[in-house]
């Protein structure tokens, strides 16, 4: 059983009052982000900045994103308890279990396998279950489709048709786009031919890759 200080608790809750002064209004994303201990997905010994509002690194020279970038993407998710959530790029899995708390139908992909790992592991430590693949983010996956919600946690350089196809009718896709720097995206799919598109500033995330890599 995971044990946390009251010093980590303490952080936490300043950490989501940083989260409202920053424009999170949503109180479920704010209460699940209250709860899950950030720290536990970083190096031990950077875990006295786990609760800054700042990006971390972590192995593959990836990055578990900033509180604020986190909660900002899943409040534009609007997501709801057991809705099917398709996640590209699993990373720390920070994202992954805000995601499993607020639906506990989480379907995630990561390309990296020490990550896909390392993740999983840390999952099974934390008592939370959302499905774990290895493989290319680009392809999402079909098999499982359609998806309530898909959200992208890395920059796109374009918005891949596949992970589209896969969105269900009255679905959201939350996209950062973009090479050097990314404008995050909404998508509302309307119809099979037709998507509603919405901006939200500009973010920088390290890029989304293709294909596998060991």
């Amino acid at each position: 059983m995971i044990q946390e200080t009251t010093l980590m608790q303490g952080m936490r809750k300043k950490m989501v009052e940083t989260l409202i002064t920053k424009g999170i209004t949503d109180q479920k994303v704010l209460d699940v982000m209250g709860k899950i201990p950030r720290h536990l997905f970083m190096d031990r010994s950077l875990e006295m900045l786990a609760y800054e509002d700042r990006a971390i690194g972590i192995l593959c020279d990836q990055t578990i994103s900033q509180p604020s970038t986190v909660a900002f993407q899943t409040q534009l998710l609007e997501v709801k308890n057991r809705e099917k959530i398709l996640e590209i790029g699993t990373g720390s899995g920070y994202q992954t279990a805000v995601l499993y708390k607020l639906s506990s139908r989480v379907y995630t992909i990561e390309r990296q396998k020490p990550l896909y790992t390392s993740a999983q592991k840390l999952f099974d430590e934390l008592n939370i279950h959302p499905l774990c693949f290895y493989g290319d983010g680009y392809k999402g996956l079909p098999q499982f489709a359609p998806f309530d919600k898909i959200i992208v946690t890395c920059g796109a350089p374009f918005i891949p048709q596949d992970l589209v196809s896969q969105l269900k009718i009255g679905g959201i896709m939350v996209i950062p786009v973009g090479d050097e720097s990314q404008t995050m995206y909404r998508l509302t799919k309307i119809s099979e031919t037709e998507l509603k598109k919405e901006t939200f500033g500009n973010f920088k995330f390290v890029p989304m890759l293709k294909d596998k890599q060991q």
